[in-house]
């Protein structure tokens, strides 16, 4: 007489709707291809970037020997030594240097520069006297580099959420119109069921972010550009972590979403919501980047936390225990939504023809 095999443990069967999640996505040429085009992305980016580091170079300048020794130290300018005024203004005339740099006794400066029609400026204001400048105000943060890292967080949120969050709305849709989902729910509780597809495309999504991250930064220490790396490793280290908090709730409510509808035409209108919470932190950090106020409310709402508080913890901008904050306001908003979420996707995954409305899909 065969054994009946021992029921699966909810744990069992929250990994086994995960693995195979995992991969059907795996086995997609499409995502696999899709990844592998991010990663070229991220990676030629910092090559072209450390090479028109490495060849913008300083500007390059002739001097005699006595005028090298008062030059000041510094990559901004390339010197030549050239062995008197008339090799140097050679140099010059061929083109090989923008400028010759001369003793003199007469500057204030104590050197002369000579140039074929008009004068480097940038060899100009390194040689010239600087008055003492007092600053009453802090000039704050440059703008492009708030808004590059407004840019690259709130693409990588937003596209890597909308890669694995609106899947599963279609794929919930497809399991209802194929009728797949009563097989699944006569073994599967409805919640487990969830559970597995929650943590599956949050594998995938972290994997996918980890990825980037590894390959960035293999890209940087290979490159020479360690200095980007020690800036900019802990920003991506805590984007990382709020992104962890974060997808939970986003695709609880896209597989909601997806139980609420039978049709795939009636995904749009449904997940329409949903996409302009995951859309709404990337314009925000980009156009209202600078303002305080803005920047400090996206920092605990969940949908934005992980695009702004990495970009204040980045400027100091954020005291040491506001990410412990916000991530303990994420933690409890995803126990509330995965709970809602799963209310509204065990109570709507059974009925067909038009679309459930909210209040029904909530009543018990």
């Amino acid at each position: 007489m065969n054994a009946v095999p021992a029921p699966l443990s909810p744990a069992q069967a929250t990994w086994l709707v995960a693995e195979r999640d995992i991969m059907g996505r795996l086995r997609s040429k499409a995502f696999v291809i899709s990844t592998l085009i991010t990663l070229l992305i991220v990676v030629g980016g910092i090559v072209v970037m450390g090479v028109l580091g490495a060849t913008s170079g300083g500007t390059p300048v002739a001097a005699t020997p006595d005028a090298a020794a008062l030059l000041p130290d510094t990559e901004a300018i390339a010197v030549t030594e050239v062995a008197d005024r008339a090799a140097g203004e050679e140099l010059v005339r061929d083109g090989e240097v923008d400028a010759l740099v001369l003793p003199s006794d007469a500057s204030p400066t104590g050197v002369e520069i000579v140039a074929l029609t008009d004068a480097p400026s940038d060899v100009v204001s390194l040689l010239s006297v600087a008055p003492e400048v007092t600053l009453l105000e802090d000039p704050g943060v440059p703008f492009g580099l708030r808004y590059a890292l407004g840019m690259i967080f709130g693409i990588v949120f937003m596209g890597t959420a909308l890669s694995f969050a609106m899947p599963i709305s279609t794929a919930v849709v497809e399991e209802k119109q194929t009728r797949v989902i009563e097989i699944l729910i006569s073994t599967i509780p409805p919640r487990v069921l969830l559970a597995g597809k929650v943590l599956g495309n949050l594998v995938l999504s972290m994997g996918q972010i980890l990825l980037i991250i590894a390959a960035a930064t293999i890209s940087l220490a290979v490159t020479g550009q360690s200095d980007v790396l020690s800036d900019f490793g802990a920003p991506m280290a805590w984007f990382a972590v709020f992104f962890l908090f974060g997808f939970p709730i986003l695709s609880a409510m896209f597989a909601a979403a997806g139980a609420m509808v039978s049709r795939q035409e009636d995904i749009s209108p449904t997940v329409m919501p949903l996409m302009f919470l995951v859309m709404i932190p990337f314009y925000l950090a980009i156009f209202l980047g600078e303002n305080p106020v803005v920047m400090t409310v996206m920092s605990y709402v969940p949908f934005s936390a992980a695009v702004a508080m990495p970009i204040r913890l980045y400027f100091d901008e954020a005291m040491w225990w506001e990410p412990i904050v916000s991530l303990a306001i994420m933690a409890a908003t995803c126990v509330a939504i995965v709970l809602i979420g799963a209310r509204i996707y065990e109570n709507s995954l059974l009925r067909m023809g038009g679309r459930v409305k909210l209040a029904e899909a909530l009543k018990a």
